[in-house]
């Protein structure tokens, strides 16, 4: 098997071309209830998880699989695991954020055509992975890679992403029946949409607001400003 690799042309993109890419960044939402029912098909979903197969990972190790789940009941058991961590959730947030809290849509598990669990597999690739000598902690960064190439092409595809995260790891694993050394990385919904939010959810409803840039910036070192 030959290891020679060709260069090819590295240019820069048109100005439409690079005009959709930070599209696709900035109008991006975590979308929790403006599915439609109109059917992700599986030509669609196979166009997002081949971008999600192409993010980088360190080592080129590749550690994710990619769960599909289109079962009811499955969905349900899901939901059923969401909300009982959800009700714990809730209890962590101080007496003044807690109604807010408990106001907020957070998933979309039943209502969503499909949900995708992606998983990092933390024994691909050996012992030894170039890369993750020093920082084992990459294969799981990696992984979370393919979940962002899935959420902007799903945007570029007017389907939206909401990513829930709010489960006992164990829940999840006995749900899905994953093997040892699998964790579950990302549980995401997915369905087409007819309107997003103009700005992020969370900030629309008064969670918290984006961050300015510039506080966040250093040079050369932490908290010397340029």
């Amino acid at each position: 098997m030959s290891t020679h690799a060709t260069p090819v042309a590295a240019g820069a993109f048109s100005d439409e071309e690079r005009a959709a890419v930070y599209r696709a960044i900035f109008s991006r939402r975590d979308v929790r209830s403006q599915f439609t029912a109109r059917p992700v098909g599986d030509e669609v979903l196979g166009r997002l998880l081949t971008a999600a197969h192409h993010a980088p990972s360190v080592g080129f190790m590749q550690p994710w699989n990619f769960i599909v789940v289109r079962s009811a009941a499955v969905k349900r058991q899901v939901q059923g695991a969401f909300a009982a961590a959800n009700a714990e959730a809730a209890a962590m947030f101080s007496d003044d954020r807690r109604p807010l809290y408990s106001a907020l849509k957070l998933e979309g598990i039943l209502q969503a055509p499909v949900s995708l669990c992606i998983t990092c597999d933390r024994n691909r690739g050996g012992p030894v992975v170039l890369g993750r000598t020093h920082a084992p902690e990459m294969d799981l960064y990696s992984t979370v890679c393919a979940v962002q190439n899935l959420w902007l092409a799903a945007r570029a595809e007017g389907i939206g992403v909401g990513w829930v995260s709010i489960f006992r790891e164990g829940d999840l694993r006995d749900i899905l029946g994953l093997p040892e050394g699998v964790v579950p990385v990302a549980w995401l919904c997915l369905g087409y949409v007819d309107a997003l939010y103009d700005r992020p959810e969370l900030e629309a409803k008064g969670w918290a607001k984006r961050l300015p840039l510039e506080g966040l910036v250093f040079r050369d070192g932490w908290g010397q400003r340029g």
